[in-house]
């Protein structure tokens, strides 16, 4: 079905769905019935800015769960895969289709902005939390944008986060940890989509 579906579209319709039609929407194909899907960031709850925008303020209220660093310190798979599933009941609440996360990069660094959003320093560790919390979240019929696999551990500028430039491709090779986390994860769950903006 997925496959005959694919078939039909044009190029320009499937660079569409690759762009989105805002922030926090993919572009809908009308003439195929496949509808727009809402998006919203996580990974530690549901972030619903008003009017598509990228506003925090004023947004529709959600849970706030404790953050990846957080329930890594835990080592409680059990609790994050119910936690993913709380937040994905609400995902549905709120007609959102794919939560932005978790992000599984692991901490190397006190200068990483984000050390917040990820479980933990050990990639093993970080791999089986990653797919507790994608189980929970699927567990709601929500999906999953895996996001922040490696060397996102340096903030460049205000509100603006990337990777290192500074770090060598033989290194992360040799870290091995995106490598390991990954497998992990895969192993474990089919994660829908990836985060492709940050490797």
């Amino acid at each position: 079905m997925h496959a005959a579906l694919l078939a039909e579209l044009t190029l320009e319709e499937k660079a569409s769905l690759c762009l989105g039609s805002d922030l926090w929407h993919t572009a809908p194909i009308p003439r195929l019935g496949i509808p727009a899907l809402r998006l919203s960031d996580g990974p530690h709850g549901l972030r619903l800015p008003p009017g598509g925008g990228e506003a925090i303020a004023g947004g529709r209220p959600a849970t706030c769960f404790p953050t990846a660093s957080a329930l890594g310190s835990s080592w409680d798979a059990e609790l994050v895969r119910r936690i993913g599933a709380a937040i994905g009941a609400e995902a549905r609440a709120h007609d959102v289709s794919v939560v932005l996360g978790p992000g599984i990069n692991i901490k190397r660094s006190p200068l990483c902005g984000r050390n917040f959003e990820y479980f933990s320093e050990d990639p093993h560790v970080a791999g089986v939390l990653g797919a507790a919390l994608i189980q929970g979240l699927q567990s709601r019929g929500v999906g999953v944008c895996v996001k922040h696999f490696a060397a996102n551990n340096q903030e460049n500028r205000p509100q603006r986060l990337g990777p290192n430039p500074a770090t060598p491709v033989r290194g992360i090779a040799t870290l091995g940890a995106p490598r390991d986390t990954t497998r992990v994860v895969g192993a474990a769950v089919r994660p829908t989509p990836y985060w492709s903006a940050r490797v």
